[in-house]
């Protein structure tokens, strides 16, 4: 796949040591994009670091059993994340980095390194996702009409409106992953999303997550897809 001016075509173009951004509801899916805005020290100095390597970042959750107890400020990690190029990046004059990170391929967190750096650093293995890098796989296993459907019955169940044209014209794989990085759903049902085995089970989880909601809201609630 293409990321940027990087072509990545096997599991052997991603680094086994990557610098991870954990942030917990945030999803990254391959070739989705994922707009950040760095503030804090140590991730400026991570964006700083991977513009001067191989522009890799691994976005990834901390993980879901510890929200009310364990480090806060080095929380345990999910064991899975995905790896997202640098390929937009504007500067706010004030020491923040506004970017925009295009996901490649997801990985697996072998172990964390003992690192010097003031943000945190995995050993990963992208083994088990390397079907990730194929844009192509599974589109046409989708149930599209299902998609769009439950799509349609959220927007009506929180009155809101959507561009019908460009929904259209997606992709299956556009469709359901920017459906599913959008989605205003908690850390479970992202990280649920993302470790999908394929385009098709994601499509079957974030339809059976919407219909959840809707029912547990009888049909309307305040989330907002935004």
């Amino acid at each position: 796949m293409q990321a940027g001016n990087k072509q990545y075509e096997t599991g052997n173009d991603i680094p086994s040591v990557i610098p991870v951004f954990p942030l917990s509801g945030a999803l990254l899916l391959p070739r989705g994009q994922l707009p950040l805005n760095i503030f804090e020290p140590r991730y400026v100095a991570m964006i700083d670091a991977a513009l001067k390597s191989d522009r890799l970042v691994g976005m990834i959750q901390p993980r879901l059993d510890q929200a009310d107890s364990g480090d806060a400020e080095k929380p345990d990690l999910c064991e899975v994340g995905c790896a997202g190029r640098l390929t937009a990046l504007q500067e706010s004059g004030d020491g923040r980095y506004h970017v925009t990170l295009t996901g490649i391929v997801r990985f697996q967190v072998l172990e964390e390194m003992e690192a010097m750096t003031p943000y945190r650093q995995c050993r990963i293995s992208v083994d088990r996702f390397t079907r990730d890098l194929d844009a192509a796989r599974n589109e046409d296993a989708v149930d599209r009409q299902a998609v769009l459907k439950t799509f349609r019955a959220y927007l009506d169940a929180n009155e809101m409106e959507a561009d019908w044209e460009g929904i259209e014209r997606a992709g299956n794989e556009a469709l359901v992953n920017a459906l599913s990085m959008m989605s205003p759903y908690g850390p479970a049902e992202k990280q649920a999303l993302l470790e999908a085995d394929d385009l098709k089970a994601r499509a079957e989880t974030l339809i059976a997550i919407t219909e959840l909601d809707l029912a547990r809201k009888g049909h309307g609630g305040e989330a907002t897809l935004q």
